[in-house]
């Protein structure tokens, strides 16, 4: 199976302010939210069905688990959209990982996935993070878009990749970013270039 296709935001300056449509807001996790992420990420991954137990031994019950960095986007106090602030180790203090990104089917439309993603990038600036990384598919082209407009680039962890990616741009109708991918290692350190590299 292949790898999943890696981006990554070298810097966390610059962000845009959070502003949800109408009817929408935000707030991270509170107790008993396991049963609704579940049920966002069964809806949107699609798959199997999750449950609470699932939540609890994906997310809540692991050591790298903040509940000030789940965030969920609600319409009239229900949560029909996620993003987590994640990291690769407990001890990781310079790379977030923005980890499953889910927005309910009868939700889409109202660019909820971007705000998610957006409070998470928002949770690490505010908590020292130096840029942040994340993994996705080649056929989640809207969540892509997203993640190109949140000021994600591509980064090429195998070599097969960059068609993978040729690909991509070529179904998204944009100019291919070969510039920027090619000027992010320059970008970060030595030490944050490994990190979001392996």
């Amino acid at each position: 199976m292949p790898r999943q296709l890696r981006m990554v935001r070298p810097n966390l300056k610059h962000l845009p302010e959070l502003q949800l449509p109408a009817g929408y807001d935000i707030r991270s996790y509170r107790e008993g939210d396991e049963a609704h992420w579940a049920r966002i990420i069964s809806d949107s991954f699609g798959g199997r069905e999750r449950t609470a137990q699932d939540t609890q031994n994906e997310i809540t019950s692991r050591d790298v688990f903040v509940p000030d960095g789940l965030y969920f986007a609600t319409h009239r106090g229900t949560p029909v959209g996620t993003a987590c602030a994640w990291r690769q180790s407990t001890d990781e203090k310079e790379v977030g990982y923005v980890h499953m990104v889910g927005v309910v089917a009868e939700h889409t439309g109202h660019k909820l996935g971007k705000w998610v993603s957006l409070a998470v990038l928002h949770y690490f600036r505010d908590n020292g993070f130096i840029s942040a990384m994340l993994d996705t598919d080649d056929f989640r082209i809207p969540a892509v878009k997203t993640y190109l407009n949140l000021g994600f680039i591509p980064v090429y962890v195998e070599e097969e990749q960059s068609e993978r990616w040729r690909k991509l741009f070529e179904n998204l109708e944009l100019p291919h970013p070969s510039a920027q991918i090619a000027n992010l290692k320059e970008t970060l350190s030595k030490e944050l270039w490994s990190k979001v590299s392996r």
